[in-house]
């Protein structure tokens, strides 16, 4: 049997994926992009030992951040049988990933002033 060391988010790691959800991140996301932050590269058994997440919601983050363009993904032979493993990575930097939510949530509250406007345009032409 081999040894293998897997990192295990701690107490302030924990704090700063909270306030990742108070931004607006999935939990699942936030803790997930918590870990790939302090390695360079993990699989998802491994994300899902250091996070306690259960691996759907692993595999839910993964595809999220890949989609958007996050992370990176490559296959590794762990042994002579059996699948290769994926291990993932991060590919953009974490102020990279603030610019997109407050995109969102700019877009959002431009959303918003919009449909109050309409609101106030549609009472105006009522007391007419």
């Amino acid at each position: 049997m081999k040894d293998y060391e897997i990192k295990v988010l701690d107490e302030d790691d924990l704090l700063f994926a909270n306030h990742l959800k108070n931004l607006g991140i999935q939990k699942n996301v936030a803790l997930t992009l918590t870990y790939l932050l302090n390695v360079e590269e993990a699989s998802s058994r491994e994300i899902e030992i250091g996070t306690g997440l259960r691996q759907p919601e692993i595999s839910l983050a993964l595809c999220y951040m890949k989609s958007n363009g996050w992370i990176s993904g490559r296959l590794v032979k762990v042994n002579r049988k059996g699948r290769p493993m994926h291990v993932y990575s991060l590919k953009v930097t974490l102020e990279y990933i603030f610019e997109h939510y407050e995109e969102i949530v700019y877009n959002n509250s431009q959303e918003s002033i919009l449909k109050i406007q309409r609101v106030k345009d549609f009472l105006k032409n009522t007391e007419k």
